[in-house]
């Protein structure tokens, strides 16, 4: 199974457990990649938009030591050279949502996996459609 995960749960990952709504679904989504039972593929952008949050939340530490340990995880980066840029331009035109957020569905849609996601007002956006789960309601388990 590949699991794309955006920054709003890679997020999770790192931060603080009681300030994060979704956080055992998000840990268990991470734990299940780290034992080899599902892919994990992101856009390359993720490591701007996590590190965005992350150096403007916690400053030089620990900011970039999370980002740094984020990075070791050596997450399936997908470049735009492998075809999601037009996707995700069309999505964007579509629907009205972000180029970041469109990329991460588009890397889902060409990879034939699942985006997960905590934005909601994303999802509600998209609106129904295989491809794209609302972290509180997906179970890696399946």
């Amino acid at each position: 199974m590949v699991v794309v995960p955006d920054a709003s749960v890679i997020l999770k990952w790192v931060l603080p457990r009681d300030e994060e709504p979704g956080w055992n679904r998000a840990r268990a989504i991470l734990d299940r990649f780290v034992l080899g039972k599902l892919e994990l593929a992101v856009p390359s952008l993720w490591y701007f938009e996590v590190g965005n949050t992350l150096s403007r939340r916690f400053g030089m530490n620990p900011g970039a030591g999370l980002l740094c340990w984020l990075r070791e995880l050596v997450l399936s980066e997908v470049s735009p050279a492998e075809g999601w840029g037009r996707t995700a331009v069309g999505l964007v035109a579509d629907y009205g949502v972000t180029f970041y957020d469109a990329a991460y569905l588009a890397v889902a849609m060409a990879r034939r996996g699942t985006l997960v996601t905590a934005d909601s007002a994303f999802v509600r956006k998209m609106g129904p459609r295989p491809g794209l789960a609302l972290l509180d309601r997906f179970d890696p388990e399946v």
